[in-house]
């Protein structure tokens, strides 16, 4: 069964969406490409599998040309570990799931076709409990389990397709809360001329999305009262003037707030023989971390300032405090905090890698590599941590270990393109010119730079002798040249 794939960790292709800086108006591209895939002939076909993974990859491209994804390697692997404990207890299905962040403080949660899954920072931060985000998430897994969406798509296709492919993309996107000037745009000239047709999940959608979540969350040992909770935070915005864009596209609140109450009087009430998680430190870190790393910067302020004065040996308040100090370059203050935090938390190979990172960027080698090395071994692996006891290595003059911790790095997540740049520069250094060439043309390639990845690449191709890596870098150079030759052929 596939389940479930790490933003940063990518395949030997490069991640959906990197030939988006090709496209001057990928809203437009988006349009286009789904009045194509929705008016092909035998379109009162149902949906198939193929034609959802399409049409999935499609809006990958526009969210990542549109809005900024958050790549850190502590949240993104949260995030996909709750969703992979989720979905060892769905059906086996036809695709891979995705989980991501949107860097938006927004409270919204949304999937789209063929498992791709997105919560908005805002959301995150908004939940108290790893039982509420795991509620939502396993509400959002059984959209796509059911194929809303994708039903949804398949009954309208004799619908202007053009009008279809805004309103989807507008409603995946939050322009019903205009959450995104982007998004409103992108629906706004479509939403007249199909004002009957809804996109938003009907009550049945949201009540069989539920049954099936909460079914999910039971196995997985996560308590219903999250997913109840959540959705009365989430309602409890209201107070500020707009309904958040999580309720435009997931009515009912009221039913299936009532709903949910039942069944936990039901399955969970009075009974010894049930036993659910206990909240998860991990989570708290994880809420900490997205908002003193990518919060508004004079709230993030306040906020931990008034928590570490509050309580000056809280290690959360640390914790934040000394990120919120990295993230604006006051590095002594920052390792001050962090090695609070770290105090109560000696074993926790993030909190030693953002020392080792900070000890790194004020060029303390050997305190660098001290904390790094420490962190190397202690699960889950955490790519950031290798980059940086790579670079740390090179610094210090371990050059053949520093290759072989960025080498297993890039096997490891290929996705981390840093790690590329890094490569090339040690290879460059020890005059190994071939190999400079090759890993910086993955790097800008991983980057969506074409122009960068064919001329490294075709540099690397000439003076490259290991069969292997040649044969791949035919394979890259020739997706490379596809579009241009079509352009010409076009022309």
């Amino acid at each position: 069964m596939v389940i479930v794939s790490a933003a940063f960790d990518t395949s030997l292709t490069p991640p959906v969406g990197l030939m988006i800086c090709k496209l001057k108006k990928p809203l437009l591209a988006l349009l286009m490409s789904l009045s194509v895939l929705l008016s092909i002939p035998g379109s009162t076909l149902p949906l198939t599998i193929s034609e959802e993974e399409k049409l999935s990859r499609e809006f990958m491209r526009v969210v990542q040309a549109q809005f900024p994804l958050i790549r850190d390697p502590m949240i993104v692997g949260y995030i996909n570990r709750l969703g992979f404990e989720i979905l060892r207890h769905v059906p086996p299905q036809p695709f891979q799931y995705h989980f991501y962040v949107l860097d938006e403080h927004v409270y919204n949660a949304f999937a789209t076709p063929a498992g791709q899954i997105f919560f908005h920072r805002g959301l995150i931060e908004a939940m108290k409990s790893e039982d509420e985000l795991a509620g939502i998430l396993a509400h959002e897994i059984s959209h796509v389990v059911a194929r809303h969406i994708s039903e949804k798509i398949d009954r309208s296709k004799k619908i202007n397709m053009m009008a279809l492919a805004g309103m989807v993309a507008g409603a995946f996107l939050g322009a019903a809360a205009g959450s995104s000037e982007a998004a409103s745009a992108l629906s706004y000239g479509t939403m007249a001329a199909a004002q009957s047709m809804e996109l938003a999940y009907s009550r049945q959608d949201e009540i069989q999305a539920d049954q099936l979540g909460l079914i999910y969350l039971a196995k997985s040992g996560y308590s219903a009262n999250g997913l109840m909770t959540s959705l009365q935070t989430i309602r409890s915005k209201q107070w500020f003037g707009s309904i958040p864009s999580y309720q435009s596209t997931h009515p009912a609140a009221e039913d299936r707030i009532a709903y949910i109450d039942a069944w936990i009087e039901k399955n969970e009430e009075n009974r010894d023989d049930i036993k659910l998680k206990t909240d998860s430190m991990e989570f708290h870190y994880v809420r900490t971390r997205l908002s003193a790393l990518y919060g508004d910067e004079a709230i993030v302020r306040r906020q931990f300032e008034d928590q570490v004065k509050a309580a000056p040996d809280d290690p959360l308040a640390n914790y934040g405090m000394g990120l919120f100090y990295s993230r604006i370059g006051q590095k002594d203050k920052a390792l001050t905090y962090l090695r609070k935090t770290l105090a109560s938390r000696p074993l926790d190979a993030f909190i030693l890698t953002d020392l080792g990172k900070i000890y790194f960027q004020l060029g303390r080698y050997n305190e660098a590599l001290r904390v790094l090395e420490g962190a190397e071994n202690i699960p889950p692996y955490n790519p950031e941590q290798a980059y940086y006891l790579g670079q740390t290595l090179a610094q210090v003059g371990q050059l053949t270990r520093a290759r072989e911790t960025l080498e297993d790095l890039v096997i490891r997540a290929p996705g981390y393109f840093q790690a590329y740049y890094a490569l090339g520069e040690l290879n460059e250094n020890q005059g190994n010119t071939p190999m400079a060439h090759y890993y910086l043309g993955l790097y800008y390639w991983q980057k969506g730079d074409m122009r960068n990845a064919e001329f490294h690449l075709s540099r690397s191709l000439q003076a490259m002798k290991d069969p292997e890596k040649r044969q791949e870098i035919k394979q890259v150079l020739e997706g490379l040249q596809k579009p241009s030759k079509k352009k010409k052929k076009a022309g």
